[in-house]
């Protein structure tokens, strides 16, 4: 573009010179742009219907128009607007004012990301600190970083504000207060003769361990009353502390059972209606018990209804892996990973069957 330019300026500077005898100024002016036009014209024949400007040609015209009137300008035969003169001439102006007026420095330097990733871990510790609390946290441990950084960072990784981010859900109500929790519900079924059973469950929040207290066709006030203090008895035994015991308002469940609860110490905690979030980790487990076990196997009668229930519920506890648990079962830890190479390229896996093949477990050969 420099070149052309400079090339059509030097043209024209000699057509200007030949122009001189002549004492109008604006004409000599006129001629050269009308001349100009013409060459943009011919450069442009059987090309395309649309008259087009290169950058070079707007910088000459916007050099040679703007210094004349503005009632110069409307009169010239020109194929362009004035106002579009005006506007290349601007456009030149700020092109070369960008050139001149360039920052030395590019502004400035990055955060360090070992403090980027400080901050995040601060606020992920700490939900209830704003930026201006991790930015007093930083100064403690003699990182000089501005507060409007600290700012910045959060916002980049869709952290809002501290009051947002501290309020407590009901997930992480349960999850802190897991080792004091119990839920309990009842499941219906119906086995082959058409009669309903229902099952009573109660699960600790803990471990997941689930006990199923028993089925029965006529949950009556005091077939629960009974399930319920041998539950009481049951955890005395095994020593576990519960102080809480989560819920729904179903009908079946008697007055008297929350009196036996308070005398154990533990507080019934009543859901909201229809609500089943509330008592989450208990509907997942329904949801388990009927898609792994209920809704793949023939409940005969109630006998067989109680034992495909302990051969799941001793499955649920010994066998099974919990995501929640890092995929341990309730009552086992997970084993240690093999590190005997020649052992995992010499694997003998066991199946064992329960229910006739309905679950599986699969156990190292002895």
């Amino acid at each position: 573009m420099l070149l052309r330019l400079a090339y059509l300026t030097v043209t024209n500077a000699f057509a200007a010179l030949r122009l001189l005898p002549m004492s109008d100024r604006d004409k000599d002016v006129e001629i050269l742009v009308l001349r100009h036009q013409i060459a943009v014209l011919e450069r442009q024949l059987g090309a395309d219907t649309r008259v087009r400007f290169a950058p070079e040609d707007r910088a000459l015209l916007a050099a040679l128009l703007t210094s004349l009137p503005r009632e110069v300008l409307r009169r010239l035969r020109l194929l362009v607007r004035p106002d579009t003169v005006l506007r290349w001439h601007r456009d030149l102006m700020r092109r070369r004012h960008a050139r001149t007026c360039r920052p030395k420095r590019p502004g400035r330097p990055p955060t360090v990301r070992s403090i980027r990733a400080l901050i995040l871990r601060l606020v992920r510790e700490n939900p209830g600190w704003g930026c201006r609390r991790v930015h007093g946290e930083l100064t403690t441990l003699g990182i000089k970083v501005a507060p409007s950084t600290v700012w910045e960072i959060l916002q980049q990784a869709g952290l809002g504000p501290a009051a947002e981010r501290a309020s407590t859900t009901w997930a992480d109500f349960l999850r802190s207060q897991a080792d004091a929790l119990l839920a309990c519900d009842f499941i219906e079924t119906v086995i082959l003769n058409g009669q309903r059973q229902y099952i009573l469950t109660v699960i600790e929040h803990a471990d997941r361990r689930v006990r199923v207290l028993g089925t029965t066709a006529h949950p009556t006030a005091d077939w629960v009353i009974q399930a319920i203090r041998n539950l009481v008895m049951d955890l005395e035994d095994a020593g576990r502390r519960a102080r809480f015991l989560i819920r729904d308002r179903d009908g079946k469940f008697p007055a008297l059972m929350d009196e036996i609860f308070a005398e154990a110490g533990i507080k019934t905690v009543l859901t909201g209606i229809q609500m089943p979030r509330m008592n989450s980790i208990m509907e997942r487990w329904v949801q388990s018990c009927r898609h792994e076990l209920l809704d793949r196997c023939l409940i005969w009668n109630e006998r067989h209804l109680r034992h495909a229930l302990r051969e799941y519920e001793h499955f649920y506890n010994h066998h099974r892996a919990h995501q929640a648990l890092n995929q341990a079962a309730p009552l086992r830890p997970v084993p240690d990973p093999i590190a005997d190479p020649e052992r995992i390229v010499d694997l003998n896996i066991r199946r064992r069957d329960r229910l006739g093949g309905v679950l599986h477990e699969y156990s190292h050969a002895a």
